[in-house]
């Protein structure tokens, strides 16, 4: 197949539209990385049934077929990868995301036993099956899930969070806070913010020579904000963007002295590798691809439940130099990083070798 160009369909319930941007950017930036690596990618990401089988008969009359299929996420969708498999021998693989097999989550374990065992099943048949961190691999393995081959595939992380930067403003002047960075979407089953504005009470009362910006919104985001001025953390600690475009959050993380996540779950965490993309600092929760890439581990513990530890942990990572000096430091092992594993090319590459070997 190295001879010509591959043709991938891409099936997914998630991707960006009018009515969502957001919705699966992540599964959008692959088949962006994929079709750079000059693969022809189609897209079908309509989530009923009849709506997908319409979208594939579209595809069937132009004249096009896949040379491989790309499942990402196990749902109807994989049955679509099967019938495919069986009727034309095109090959599928699965590259999974979805939080539900984290024990933390519990989707997975709570559909009934006949959905449970279409999803294990279609699984079986895929050619590789590739989650986006460890965590997540070794819970779809605890829920029953075999693959012939398991593999890795990290996020795509845009190019603009790495870029050369200057010193951060912060950093050689003591008299202007520090800046401490929250991202997420606001899911407080999933996020733990509030655990987070517990902590940051728990430090306003010690020092204010910082501030905590929280970037984003959500299902709960009202809520959250409500919960902050329950606990009476001082207005000017405390700075809420709402939700803002990828150049502008990393333009935030450039101006950042260290980024914060306290989940309570993630199968990945892309600001995890966006925070690390644009150097700074990062204290998070053990989650997603957390213990491979974060500066300090915050126990799930003491996130949730022991808001004066946790507090102290945020006090470190902004206020300890020998962490800032590691950072600079480490600059070059984590320029590399990008390069190998979260940039636009490395990811896309790494997916059309996965292509190839299937093929």
């Amino acid at each position: 197949m190295e001879d010509q160009t591959v043709r991938v369909l891409f099936l997914t319930p998630w991707y960006p539209s009018e009515r969502d941007e957001m919705a699966g950017l992540f599964v959008q930036k692959h088949a962006d990385a994929v079709r750079a690596q000059g693969c022809d990618v189609k897209v079908i990401d309509a989530p009923k049934w009849r709506d997908m089988w319409r979208q594939w008969k579209s595809l069937c009359q132009t004249g096009w077929r896949p040379d491989i299929v790309q499942l990402n996420v196990i749902q109807k969708q994989g049955l679509l990868a099967m019938w495919l498999k069986w009727r034309y021998h095109i090959p599928y693989i699965i590259v999974e995301h979805w939080s539900g097999y984290m024990p933390e989550n519990g989707q997975m374990m709570q559909k009934n036993a006949l959905k449970r065992r279409m999803y294990k099943f279609i699984c079986s048949q895929a050619s590789y099956v590739l989650t986006v961190s460890m965590l997540l691999q070794r819970a779809m393995q605890t829920c029953g899930f075999k693959a012939r081959q398991w593999g890795l595939i990290d996020n795509v992380v845009d190019d603009f969070f790495f870029q050369a930067k200057q010193s951060r403003g912060n950093e050689n002047n003591e008299t202007t806070p520090k800046t401490l960075l929250h991202v997420s979407c606001f899911d407080e089953r999933a996020k733990n913010v509030k655990g987070l504005l517990r902590a940051a009470k728990m430090l306003s009362e010690k020092r204010r020579d910082w501030k905590l910006v929280l970037v984003g919104t959500g299902v709960n985001y009202a809520e959250v904000r409500a919960f902050a001025q329950r606990l009476d953390i001082p207005a000017d600690l405390l700075e809420w963007t709402g939700e803002l475009p990828p150049r502008e959050v990393a333009d935030r993380m450039h101006r950042a002295d260290a980024f914060v996540l306290s989940s309570r779950y993630e199968t990945y965490g892309v600001v995890l590798a966006e925070a690390v993309a644009a150097g700074v600092p990062v204290l998070s929760t053990p989650v997603g691809i957390a213990e491979e890439l974060a500066d300090i581990i915050v126990p799930q513990e003491i996130a949730q439940n022991k808001p004066g530890t946790f507090a102290e942990f945020m006090e470190t990572i902004l206020f300890n130099n020998e962490i800032v000096q590691r950072n600079k430091a480490n600059k070059g092992q984590k320029e590399n990083l990008y390069l190998e594993r979260f940039s636009a090319e490395a990811v896309g590459r790494k997916l059309k070798d996965i292509y190839s070997n299937v093929l």
